[in-house]
């Protein structure tokens, strides 16, 4: 069996990609103003969506009863997720701004996101995902 953190790590990179995919498919179609920002803002709805799923499924292993508490239990992950979208948008700029090159943006999505990733594990595990 793969343990818990295996399989946040596996979820998180899954998230991570869907959520840069989601980047380069916004600034293929859309290069005009704030387009950055735009890139950004769809990829962190893609990525929670997907680390939403993956996360209450397997590694939380939380079943909701009714499409209400389900709406209830990811406006809640979605809370918690407000602090380490900061740190990721954070530091994904950061690095847009210093160094001016996409791959090196990336680099610091990927480090922020690595970092918030830990926070809201710990956060979702305390607050969310209650026994």
């Amino acid at each position: 069996m793969i343990s818990v953190a295996t399989r946040y790590l596996l979820f998180a990179i899954i998230a991570t990609s869907c959520n840069l995919g989601a980047q380069e498919i916004t600034l293929l179609f859309y290069a005009g103003p704030y387009n950055i920002l735009l890139s950004i803002f769809n990829g962190t709805i893609v990525g929670l969506i997907s680390k939403y799923v993956l996360d209450k499924r397997f590694i939380f292993r939380h079943l909701t009863k009714t499409k209400l508490e389900d709406a209830r239990l990811f406006i809640l992950y979605s809370s918690t997720g407000v602090l380490t979208t900061l740190i990721f948008w954070g530091s994904e700029l950061l690095f847009h701004w210093v160094f001016g090159e996409k791959w090196l943006r990336y680099l610091g999505a990927i480090l922020g996101l690595a970092l918030g990733y830990t926070i809201k594990f710990h956060l979702d595990k305390r607050l969310v995902f209650r026994s």
